[in-house]
């Protein structure tokens, strides 16, 4: 079928969404491994070849400073030449800075470490920039069950990834390898499937087809003066939720390798946590369009406020306390990703979706930067208690931000 054909075809519609769906979902498998492979390790091999613990948030930074790079380019290019070809690229470019690690780490060359820290990055702009693939065809009414449907496949991989640190490791130094280069080397294998399946099957395009459907019928000026204020909450939710999550996550690897616990600890804590990010995410998503987008926000700010209080008062030694701290703080990450998702996707015309989502996508990767970097510095000068207190904290600024906006756009 031609682009235009599906206008006038409801059915052919729904079945390219269904299809569409299971495209990115399949993705998201390989995906997930790739991004949760790296980022379990990704602090410890930075205190290890730089040999300081105040520079163990570095590779987050890097990694979450090159997602940003790639957060807009892979926005602009899907603007221009649909998902397919978009998606592709930044998973492609995830594999090259994968397999740039594992080299930089095998020579021991610091400068090539940190120059594929920023393109593995590319990566997680691209794995969260697919969930807008999944709604760009659904109604308004089930956007976040279509934004969750994604993000939950990628639950997959992103548990198994962490578990195989250990595995990919000893496979690592079976090649002579250091063991902490293993799991990018899943990472930058687990990308390239992904792009290789979205350049395939992800076809047609569902941006593309979504530009030859009629908008929403709505009052112009309303709409202009709700999106903008709805962009500004959803990307304020995004934005502090990721922000604190990188902060914590990324200094959580460290905090329980100074208290002795292994590297098969450390890989179950961080699947848990990651598999807290995306799971709840079916559920989320049926919440998020049946009590609306605003109260879910305000749900994650409350729950990463736990998650901090709960890590804060974890005994050292106790991986339970932790793991339940780490799955909180995942928790409160998905409600208020699927959230402002969700207040993105319902805001922005489709003649500059793309643009838009990417540039929103940028700040989110621009705040995870930043956590990163903080994180080691706030660490290294204080307590994982103090930054744990402090990102709960900071967390609890969605709440008058996203309860103000919407009560400006409503009026």
């Amino acid at each position: 079928m031609t682009l235009t054909e599906y206008v006038d075809n409801p059915e052919a519609r729904l079945a390219l969404h269904q299809r569409t769906l299971s495209v990115v979902m399949a993705s998201q498998v390989f995906s997930g491994a790739g991004l949760a492979a790296g980022v379990t390790v990704g602090a410890l091999l930075a205190e290890q070849m730089l040999g300081a613990s105040a520079l163990s948030g570095l590779p987050a930074a890097l990694y979450t400073g090159g997602s940003a790079v790639a957060a807009l380019t892979v926005g602009r290019l899907s603007q221009r030449l649909g998902r397919r070809v978009g998606l592709a690229a930044g998973y492609a470019a995830g594999a090259l800075g994968g397999a740039g690690v594992v080299a930089a780490a095998a020579l021991g060359n610091v400068a090539l470490l940190l120059v594929s820290l920023l393109v593995y990055g590319a990566g997680t702009a691209t794995n969260l920039q697919a969930r807008y693939a999944g709604a760009d065809l659904s109604g308004p009414g089930r956007r976040g069950r279509a934004v969750s449907s994604v993000l939950v496949t990628t639950t997959v991989g992103a548990v198994i990834g962490p578990n195989l640190v250990a595995a990919t490791g000893r496979g690592a130094e079976h090649f002579g390898l250091p063991a902490l280069a293993g799991p990018f080397a899943l990472a930058a294998v687990a990308y390239a499937f992904a792009g290789v399946i979205l350049f395939l099957l992800l076809r047609p395009d569902p941006l593309l087809i979504s530009r030859t459907l009629p908008p929403d019928p709505a009052p112009a000026a309303t709409e202009a003066r709700r999106g903008s204020a709805s962009v500004t909450a959803g990307a304020a939710t995004m934005v502090l939720t990721q922000l604190v999550m990188v902060a914590v996550m990324t200094m959580t690897p460290v905090h329980m390798r100074a208290h002795g616990h292994d590297l098969a600890a450390t890989g179950l804590v961080i699947s848990l946590h990651i598999a807290a990010m995306y799971l709840p995410s079916l559920f989320t998503g049926i919440l998020v369009d049946r009590i609306g987008r605003v109260p879910i926000a305000v749900a994650s700010g409350v729950t990463l406020l736990a998650a901090g209080i709960v890590s804060a008062t974890a005994p050292d030694d106790s991986v339970p306390l932790l793991a339940l701290a780490l799955i909180l703080l995942g928790l409160g990450w998905n409600l208020g990703l699927v959230s402002g998702t969700a207040m993105i996707t319902d805001a922005a015309p489709v003649e500059r979706r793309a643009r838009i989502q990417g540039n929103v996508d940028l700040c989110i990767a621009l705040a995870g930067a930043g956590g990163g970097i903080a994180s080691g510095l706030v660490m290294s000068a204080t307590s994982y208690a103090t930054l744990s207190i402090i990102g709960g904290l900071l967390a609890l600024a969605v709440i008058p931000f996203v309860v103000v906006r919407t009560r400006r756009a409503g009026a």
